[in-house]
C-alpha cells in the first residue's frame, strides 16, 4: 500500500514537471517556391523577410527558374510565381494538376509594370514613331506563349501589324537591359525593375504602358501544384494567409501609382535585398505591379489570353480556365482576415 502511494506521488510530481516544460515546437513545413526575381514577387519577399511564413510554421525555399511548369507538375517545387502561359494550359490539358490560386501581378490603370521599351536612339532619330514602325524590328520577350505576348500582339495591332511582322527573341528579363544596351534588340516587353533600369541607363524609352494597351491584364499569378493542393492543403492555407497579409502591406506602400506610401521605404529595402537591382532609387522610380490585396484574379483576362494562345496554335487539347483556377485558398484567407482596409498614412 505504501509502495502504491509512493508511486502515485512520484507520478504526480512527474506530471507537474512535464507540464512545466513547454513542448518542443514542431519542425516547420518546407515549401519550395519558384520565382523569377521580378518586382511582382514583392508579396513573397515581404512575407519571407517579415517572418509571416515562419509565423505560419513554414520555411520557404526560393528557387529561381525560367520555365516553372515542368518543375511544378513533377513536384520539384510546390508554389510558382509565374506569368500565365500556354504551357500552363497545355499541362492541364494533359491531365497534370496545377492551380491558379492568387494574383501576383496585374495591370489595373496606373500599374503598367510590364511596358514596351524601344531603344532610345531609334526614337530620337525618328525611326520609330508608332507601332507601325515596329515592322522588322527585333523585340525581346520572356517566353513564347507567355501572357506578355498577348500584350505585344494587342500593341502591334494598333499599328496594323501582327506578331509575325516582328522578330521576337526570348531571354530572361534581366538580360533585356544588356540586349538593349548593346543593340542586340531594338525593343522589348520588359517587367519591372528591369524596365526602369534600362530607362535610367538612358538606353531605352518607355514607348507604351501595358495598362493602357491591355487594362486589367492578369500577367502573373501564384500557382500551387496539384500535390500541394491535395496532400498539403492546410500548409497551402497557411501559406496563402501569409501571402495575402504581405500583399496588403505591399498595397499600403503604394501612393499615386508609385512605391511612395507610408511603409514604402521598408518594402523598397526588401526588394533591393531580394532582387538583382540594388539601387533603391530604381524602385522609387518604377511603375509597380498591381497585386490584389485579397488575392483576387481577373478571370476575364485569363479567358482572353487562353483564346489568344489557342489562336496562335499553342494549345494542344481541350482545356478551360475553370480547370486551372482555385480561388478557395485566397477566399479562406480573406474570410479569416476580413476585407482589406488600407492603413492610414
Amino acid at each position: 500500500m505504501a509502495f502504491a502511494n509512493t508511486r502515485r506521488v512520484l507520478s504526480a510530481a512527474l506530471a507537474l514537471l512535464l507540464g512545466a516544460v513547454p513542448l518542443a515546437r514542431a519542425e516547420p513545413e518546407t515549401v519550395k517556391v519558384g520565382i523569377i526575381q521580378a518586382a511582382s514577387d514583392a508579396a513573397l519577399y515581404i512575407a519571407d523577410k517579415k517572418g509571416y511564413f515562419e509565423q505560419e510554421g513554414i520555411k520557404v525555399q526560393f528557387v529561381v527558374l525560367r520555365n516553372m511548369i515542368p518543375s511544378l507538375t513533377t513536384g520539384q517545387i510546390d508554389v510558382a510565381g509565374i506569368s500565365t502561359s500556354a504551357s500552363l494550359y497545355n499541362a492541364a490539358a494533359r491531365g497534370m494538376d496545377v492551380k491558379i490560386v492568387a494574383d501576383k501581378g496585374s495591370t489595373p490603370p496606373g500599374f503598367g509594370f510590364q511596358p514596351i521599351l524601344v531603344r532610345k536612339d531609334l526614337v530620337t532619330s525618328g525611326k520609330v514613331k508608332s507601332f507601325a514602325d515596329f515592322k522588322g524590328l527585333k523585340v525581346a520577350g520572356f517566353n513564347n506563349g507567355s501572357a506578355s505576348m498577348s500584350t505585344l500582339s494587342d500593341a502591334l495591332a494598333k499599328g496594323g501589324l501582327k506578331l509575325s511582322d516582328v522578330n521576337v527573341v526570348f531571354m530572361a528579363f534581366a538580360q533585356h537591359v544588356l540586349a538593349l544596351s548593346n543593340g542586340a534588340v531594338d525593343a522589348s516587353i520588359t517587367t519591372e525593375p528591369s524596365a526602369s533600369a534600362a530607362i535610367k541607363r538612358g538606353v531605352a524609352v518607355r514607348f507604351a504602358s501595358d495598362d493602357s494597351i491591355y487594362p486589367n491584364h492578369q500577367l502573373a499569378v501564384l500557382l500551387y501544384s496539384g500535390e500541394f493542393v491535395k496532400n498539403r492543403a492546410d500548409v497551402g492555407r497557411r501559406f496563402m494567409h501569409a501571402y495575402v497579409r504581405a500583399a496588403r502591406e505591399y498595397n499600403d506602400a503604394l501612393k499615386d501609382d508609385k512605391l511612395a506610401g507610408a511603409n514604402a521605404a521598408e518594402v523598397i529595402a526588401i526588394l533591393t535585398e531580394y532582387t538583382a537591382i540594388k539601387d533603391p532609387q530604381v524602385f522609387k522610380d518604377i511603375t509597380p505591379a498591381g497585386i490584389d490585396p485579397n488575392g483576387g484574379v481577373y478571370v476575364a483576362s485569363l479567358k482572353k489570353d487562353l483564346e489568344f494562345f489557342r489562336a496562335q496554335g499553342l494549345i494542344s487539347g481541350k482545356v478551360t480556365v475553370e480547370q486551372v483556377l482555385d480561388t478557395s485558398f485566397a477566399e479562406a484567407a480573406v474570410k479569416e482576415m476580413g476585407p482589406y482596409v488600407r492603413h492610414a498614412e
